[in-house]
């Protein structure tokens, strides 16, 4: 079985180890983060970012990036350039407990955790994380390093830039187009495209001023 390690000890790090465990696809080396957390959930404590290519060296060839959502996703990005050019994989975390139907394609190192419903036709991008109990509607086109928190729905045909938030419960209506770099509140309802940049709250979303 191929190894794998966890790159963070915070919360999500912690989801993304027990759907591994329960997903029995790859072994898990351990995480390395910062601060040792002691063992979460039975995987152990490797160090710091340093060990990496160590731990590479020694046949741990796979990565998960456990960040869950973060102020500034350029952290998140400067991370997978470095432990790219280590040479790491990122194979997808996808829970077992999903529903992915069939024609959706999951990116390298986009996390999909239980309850989330994929519907045909969608494309999800690099790096994304689909939190839980989230619903993507068919031929929906997610872009990289995008969050869609939990319980958010995407309704048909949604398009998303890179770097987006789509905030806990919020509803992207049917063939709304959202651009790059784009925060939608928790609990928002999207009812027109979003082509500029910024937050936007409320029913309908508007951006805040």
């Amino acid at each position: 079985m191929d190894r794998i390690v966890v790159i963070s000890g915070g919360g999500q790090a912690k989801v993304i180890i027990s759907i591994l465990k329960k997903n029995r696809e790859y072994e898990i080396a351990g995480y390395v983060d910062k601060v040792d957390k002691g063992e979460l959930l039975g995987a152990r404590y490797l160090g710091g970012d340093d060990v990496l290519r160590g731990l590479f060296e020694n046949g741990v060839r796979n990565a998960a990036i456990g960040y869950g959502q973060l102020k500034d996703v350029s952290v998140k990005r400067d991370i997978v350039e470095r432990v790219s050019r280590i040479g790491y994989s990122f194979p997808p975390v996808v829970s077992h407990d999903a529903i992915i139907n069939e024609d959706v394609v999951i990116s390298r190192g986009t996390v999909v955790i239980d309850g989330v419903v994929v519907n045909t036709g969608s494309r999800i991008g690099e790096f994304c994380l689909i939190n839980t109990k989230s619903s993507i509607g068919h031929d929906c086109v997610i872009g990289e390093f995008t969050h869609v928190a939990p319980g958010a729905t995407l309704t048909g045909e949604v398009r998303l830039g890179r770097n987006v938030l789509i905030g806990a419960g919020a509803t992207v209506i049917q063939c709304r187009v959202i651009g790059d770099d784009v925060i939608v509140g928790a609990g928002a309802v999207v009812v027109e495209d979003i082509r500029d940049k910024g937050i936007y709250v409320g029913i309908p979303a508007r951006k805040m001023t």
